[in-house]
């Protein structure tokens, strides 16, 4: 029983040095990268709605921090991060909000993750965890907010074996809702213009400050 429990033990960490080894590849890899481009689908799941909300678009990224989600289906908007300030624009709206980061208006969480701004090893605790995937060479894991504020939340990220980008993000909140972010067509370090952030909304479009 005691040679049984030892052996129970070592693979036990063996699992948790592999999910740490792989959280620390996919840090290094985002944080190598000084531009990235993809397509992406976003699902949101909640349980007082049957049909989870389904959007697609493209997401451009530039270091040092220049980030923008350009929903286009089925309605147009964009999430822009610039010079300190998150803009939400829905053009159905006419509607543009704009949040200082500094202040943390905003869950940054995804945003952060992505951009290679957060140590996953010091914020969370990682281990493996498959689930069901359609995608070959992948791996799965976990990650647990260290904050006990957040104990109750967690993503699950698949990360592709060869590349170490997230191929899907799924991230849990505390209520049981989740959102879900599927990355395809990801072109690394590729030459981005400043333009490909710029913002130029209508004349009629309504501007707010929420600092």
């Amino acid at each position: 029983m005691k040679r049984l429990f030892c052996l129970l033990t070592l693979l036990a960490l063996s699992f948790a040095q592999t999910a740490q080894e792989v959280a620390l590849r996919v840090e290094n890899a985002l944080r190598s990268y000084r531009s990235f481009q993809a397509n992406f689908e976003q699902f949101y799941y909640s349980a007082t709605i049957s049909t989870p909300l389904h959007e697609k678009g493209k997401l451009y990224f530039k270091k040092p921090n220049l980030m923008k989600w350009e929903y286009q289906d089925p309605e147009e908007k964009v999430f822009l991060i610039k010079d300190d300030l998150f803009w939400d624009y829905n053009k159905e709206e006419k509607q543009l909000i704009k949040y200082d980061l500094s202040q943390g208006e905003q869950n940054t969480e995804v945003i952060s993750l992505l951009s290679g701004k957060v140590s996953l090893l010091d914020n969370y605790s990682v281990e493996l965890n498959p689930f069901p995937t359609e995608n070959a060479n992948t791996i799965q894991i976990k990650l647990t907010p260290n904050d006990e504020e957040f104990a109750d939340t967690f993503l699950l990220l698949e990360i592709d074996e060869k590349t170490w980008f997230i191929q899907t993000l799924i991230s849990f909140d505390w209520t049981g809702n989740r959102t879900e972010f599927r990355f395809s067509k990801i072109k690394t370090n590729v030459t981005l213009q400043n333009k490909t952030f710029e913002l130029r909304v209508p004349p009629d479009v309504e501007i707010i400050e929420n600092k």
